[in-house]
Order: structure tokens, then C-alpha cells, then sequence
């Protein structure tokens, strides 16, 4: 069988099968705590507090719910991104993971080799990040308290770093895709600051990284119509 065939007819339904039931165990899990506060000790809280609470998350997380599996699904394919949020850490762990395994096997992001590239770099990250979150939980506090405050200090700006280096790193592949939206983004992020959408709800939490994304998108889409065109 021709390793597309095998892909497509072989691999790919697999892993839509374990995936979406490994999905699904990960969501009645997230829930056996409340049912054991509700079922063992009769612990329930008010529907009007569930309501509150809901609606208190999803005004802040709501828009992630759509952004994350967009923006990500390019570099992680349909099986890393089943792996990445049943796991967490997408953003500051599976994303460059994923991305420096397609550097390191000279693979294309979203291709069929890309996809199954991006799923072994992220199994053995989920691997390594539980046995060195083991080690942090029972030692971790510890030992940061030895640690000087300007390390600690400095620990702060580990995310920033990464963001800024996986953003070069797929900068340098569409210089002038990255240029437009790059330039964009900083616009954006400075009518938000200047007030200019302040007439939208929470516009802050959502609105830069919601319109980056789907323009993004679109000059990609764009892109490469006119390069197939040419």
C-alpha cells in the first residue's frame, strides 16, 4: 500500500477513533470531582452560580474555544491537535514542539508528513513534560526558593521569548505574508489601547488575535491562488 493510501485509509481513521474517544474520556474525567463532591458528600452548587460562573468563563475564553483549533491546526494536523487539548500547554509546549520536530525532519507544516512529524515531537514532549512536572510538583517550590531573585526574576519572560522565536521562525518561511499581518497586529493592538473598540464587549480579551488570525487566513488563501495562477 502507497504510504498516502496507508494515510488516508489506513492511519487517518485510526486516529480520528482514538482521538475523539480519548476526547471524550478527558471531558466525563475533567468532571469525576464534582461528581464526586455531588454523589458522595451531596455537595451541589446553585444553578444560578453555574449560570454565573459559565457565563463569567466564557466571555473571557469564549473566543478561544474557535481561535486555538484555527490558528494551531496548521502545525499540529488533525492528530496533534486531539493530543494538544486533551494535554494543555498548546501554546507555550505542543505548538514549538510540533514546529521544531518539522524543522528538524525538514517537513512541511500541514502536510502528511508534517502531521505525523508534529504528533511524535508532541508525544515525546507530553512525556517529558509529565515526568518533569512530577519532579516540579514535589521539588519545585524548593527549589526556586534557592534560587536568586534575579533568576526567578528572569523566569518571567521565558513565554514572551518563545512566542518571539517561533514567530521568526515561521517569519523567515513568508517574509512578506508575515510583514502584513505583523504590521496589522500592531495596529490593532493600538486602537485597542487607544479605545477605538471600546464599544465592543471584552474587546481586548479577543479581537486582536480573532481578526490576525482569520486575516492571516485569508492573505494565506490569497497567496496562493495567485501563485498557483502565475
Amino acid at each position: 500500500m502507497e504510504n498516502k493510501e496507508f494515510f488516508d485509509k489506513e492511519y487517518m481513521p485510526k486516529m480520528h477513533r482514538i482521538g475523539k474517544l480519548t476526547g471524550a474520556l478527558g471531558v466525563l474525567i475533567a468532571f469525576v470531582p464534582a461528581l464526586v463532591l455531588a454523589i458522595c458528600y451531596g455537595i451541589l452548587p446553585a444553578p444560578a452560580a453555574l449560570v454565573t460562573a459559565f457565563v463569567a468563563g466564557a466571555s473571557s475564553f469564549a473566543v478561544l474555544w474557535f481561535v486555538e483549533p484555527i490558528s494551531y491546526f496548521s502545525v499540529l494536523g488533525p492528530v496533534g491537535t486531539y493530543m494538544a487539548f486533551l494535554s494543555g500547554n498548546i501554546s507555550n509546549m505542543r505548538v514549538p514542539c510540533a514546529s521544531m520536530a518539522q524543522v528538524s525532519a525538514e517537513v512541511e507544516p500541514g502536510s502528511e508528513k508534517g502531521s505525523v512529524i508534529a504528533t511524535l515531537g508532541m508525544a515525546v514532549s507530553i512525556v517529558i513534560n509529565i515526568s518533569v512536572l512530577t519532579v516540579g510538583v514535589i521539588l519545585g517550590s524548593s527549589i526556586l526558593s534557592m534560587l536568586p531573585e534575579s533568576i526567578t526574576g528572569a523566569l518571567n519572560y521565558l513565554l514572551p521569548a518563545l512566542f518571539g522565536a517561533l514567530m521568526m521562525q515561521f517569519s523567515m518561511k513568508s517574509k512578506g505574508h508575515s510583514a502584513i499581518i505583523l504590521v496589522f497586529a500592531i495596529l490593532i493592538n493600538v486602537a485597542l489601547k487607544a479605545g477605538v473598540f471600546s464599544w465592543l464587549p471584552g474587546a481586548n480579551n479577543y479581537l486582536g488575535i480573532l481578526t490576525s488570525v482569520f486575516l492571516s487566513i485569508v492573505v494565506a488563501i490569497v497567496t496562493y491562488n495567485k501563485a498557483k495562477d502565475a
